[in-house]
């Protein structure tokens, strides 16, 4: 009974604190305004936060009442209109609850004056490299701190700085350069108050201008896809203008500017450009001009007196050439192998530029140069001075079957075009005419139709465009039998095969009756430098087999057949061995997913024949021992046999699974363990009434 009685005691008390002080709420006052220019209104609200007698106090004064408003039984408000500095100060709301208890709440008012900046001005302009003072003369109250700003970064106030804050407030710029340029912020801000007021303060930087180019003079050769562009660079404040002086009066179609017209650029240049060109700049405080001379050179040029001149051999040749240019350039005439030619007295000489041959040999055809010389470039025209070829040298000749065979170790000389056939001819008798053909050059220079076993004069002369050359010294040769050289060898080309570096062709030889003796081969690679590489064949080969060739190459190829009176004409052809491409084949894929299979299933059937003796390894096993298979306990002590049917002890079944194993005698004594877990393996059925029942875990 006590025990109940003290807790309604203490309930009661914790009530009634509860009561007490859910009435008294926490005081507050709230204000429009903590910062009040003079001359505004301000409010004071007082919230209590209960019912009770509410009263105001300023600096532990009373206040007017007549600016005291109660709002309700819990709250009363504060008027002060049109403040005066004089109203700043703590003000204090003091509340007598009706259940008595007395609370306060205070609440600090501060009033200022201004800043103002009064008549100051916003713009100031100054002329580069002078002093620069700018005032900032502020009034408020209470004390007003002053501060410049510049790309919202403070001035200092050291004195030592070239821009710095003075004492009054005067921002200083010791020889102003133009980067002073720009808005400055003159910054007025009440003491330990967040009320500040900012004057925004333009400063110009005026500067005379400054002309410079990069180039005082120009250097160009005249010509119509010739432009040359003059570049004055121009400075200052305000921005100048810029003018130009011309050598010739301006032209639209000749001259050209940019949009500030600090380039000039000169259209198809020509020889009255040269001059001087002045570039003026011009503004309010002063002018500069800077002046490029522009050289206009021309470059050579060449003229002839003809392109082409045929002579023949023994005459006389002249061919005039005129050089203009400005500097007036050297001429000289350069001969077909690109040497001066000299302008002292001689059969090929130069005297004022016309160039002379007295004479005229087939060594003297060709292409001759006229060039103009100057240090502003070279021009040059060509002259083709054609005659006749010369008489064949170094000339060789072979007898054939019935024929005559001429071969050229070197070319005749040319005459300065090129040779196009040869006229070759033959005679039995020095009495008897001359018979000819003509035989291109491309072609054997051999006379065919003659008499087998007869001796011959021969003897051949180079056919150009200019005409025929003199004729070769006279041979004499016996021509041979009809039976002769062997014909070509046939390449099968239908069945060639390139494998790797190595090729291969059938050969097949025309039977003409006399037995060869070997067929020849000549190889090489089709490159600039590439060497012939040779090999005899035995005359019974029926193919051409080539190996260990450089990939990625082409290949010429020559086959001539060898019997015991010379070579046929070889047989051509020409290959490519191709680059080798590596990469995995298809074949390869596939060898690589079975060997990936077979070591998966073997890793699979180990495991089984480990943990649950079944799969492919546990049937060879007990093939191999018989009943005896090692492992098995239960079939080697005969534990639990009835009727071939052997339970297996030992083995663990994972949770979730079922196992099953039979152990089955089949014919000839063999026992055979099998399992549902391997059953690509299993190859008989379990028999009805013959599961085995599965193993405690």
């Amino acid at each position: 009974m006590t025990n109940q009685s003290a807790s309604i005691l203490r309930m009661a008390l914790l009530l009634l604190l509860l009561l007490v002080y859910s009435t008294d709420a926490k005081m507050e006052i709230i204000n429009s305004k903590k910062d009040v220019s003079v001359g505004e209104d301000v409010l004071l609200l007082c919230k209590a936060g209960g019912e009770g007698t509410i009263t105001w106090k300023k600096d532990g004064e009373d206040v007017d009442e007549e600016n005291v408003q109660p709002v309700d039984e819990t709250s009363s408000k504060l008027n002060i209109k049109k403040v005066r500095m004089s109203d700043a100060g703590m003000y204090t709301c003091l509340c007598e609850f009706d259940s008595g208890h007395n609370d306060e709440a205070q609440e600090r008012l501060y009033v200022y004056e201004g800043p103002s900046f009064g008549s100051n001005k916003t713009y100031y302009e100054f002329l580069e490299g002078d002093d620069a003072s700018v005032p900032c003369q502020v009034s408020g109250r209470p004390a007003v701190d002053v501060l410049w700003l510049k790309d919202k970064e403070e001035i200092p106030s050291n004195e030592g700085k070239r821009v710095h804050k003075r004492s009054d407030n005067a921002l200083i710029i010791e020889k102003v350069k133009r980067g002073d340029a720009g808005t400055y912020i003159c910054q007025a801000k009440i003491k330990n108050r967040p009320v500040l007021e900012e004057l925004s303060v333009s400063v110009v930087v005026n500067a005379p201008p400054s002309v410079s180019v990069k180039e005082d003079e120009k250097r160009v050769i005249a010509g119509s896809d010739t432009n040359v562009s003059l570049l004055c660079l121009v400075d200052g404040f305000p921005t100048p203008t810029i003018t130009w002086k011309m050598p010739v009066e301006f032209d639209h179609s000749h001259h050209q500017f940019n949009s500030d017209r600090s380039q000039l650029t000169v259209l198809s240049v020509v020889r009255a450009d040269y001059g001087e060109y002045i570039c003026t700049a011009t503004n309010k405080i002063a002018e500069r001009n800077a002046t490029i001379t522009v050289h206009v050179f021309e470059a050579p040029d060449v003229s002839v007196t003809a392109e082409e001149q045929n002579v023949s051999v023994s005459e006389r040749v002249s061919v005039s050439c005129n050089v203009s240019g400005h500097p007036q350039p050297e001429l000289h005439w350069l001969n077909p192998i690109g040497q001066r030619v000299s302008f002292a007295s001689g059969r090929v000489h130069v005297t004022d530029g016309i160039l002379v041959i007295e004479d005229m040999m087939p060594s003297d055809g060709g292409l001759y140069s006229c060039m103009a010389v100057s240090p502003h470039g070279n021009a040059s025209r060509k002259v083709a001075i054609l005659t006749q070829p010369g008489r064949p040298h170094y000339l060789s000749v072979s007898p054939g079957l019935a024929s005559v065979l001429f071969s050229l170790k070197t070319e005749p000389v040319s005459g300065g075009t090129t040779i196009t056939s040869y006229v070759l001819q033959w005679k039995q008798s020095p009495e008897e005419q001359w018979k000819e053909i003509i035989v291109p050059a491309s072609d054997a220079l051999i006379v065919n139709s003659l008499k087998p076993y007869t001796k011959y004069m021969v003897r051949l002369a180079a056919l150009n465009a200019r005409g025929l050359g003199e004729f070769s010294d006279t041979n004499n040769v016996r021509t041979l039998g009809m039976r002769g050289e062997p014909d070509s060898p046939v390449l099968q080309t239908n069945a060639m095969k390139i494998e790797a570096n190595s090729f291969f062709v059938p050969l097949k030889k025309n039977d003409d009756g006399i037995p060869l003796l070997n067929y020849n081969i000549r190889y090489r690679q089709d490159k600039e430098g590439a060497e012939w590489k040779e090999k005899e064949m035995s005359s019974d080969a029926d193919s051409v087999f080539l190996k260990d060739l450089p990939l990625g190459s082409q290949y010429h190829l020559e086959v001539t057949a060898v019997n015991a009176n010379g070579s046929s004409i070889p047989a051509k052809f020409s290959f490519t061995i191709a680059e080798q491409k590596g990469g995995v084949t298809k074949g390869s894929v596939v060898g690589i997913v079975m060997l990936i299979f077979l070591i998966v299933f073997l890793a699979v059937d180990a495991t089984c024949c480990y943990r649950n003796r079944c799969g492919m390894l546990m049937f060879i096993a007990v093939k191999l021992f018989g009943q005896k298979v090692p492992g098995l306990k239960g079939v080697e002590d005969g534990e639990g046999t009835t009727n071939g049917e052997v339970k297996l002890n030992g083995l663990s079944t994972p949770r979730g699974s079922v196992q099953q194993a039979e152990v089955q005698t089949k014919e000839g004594g063999l026992t055979e363990v099998t399992c549902d877990k391997a059953p690509l393996t299993k190859h008989e059925k379990t028999q009805p009434g013959r599961d085995l029942p599965t193993a405690d875990p």
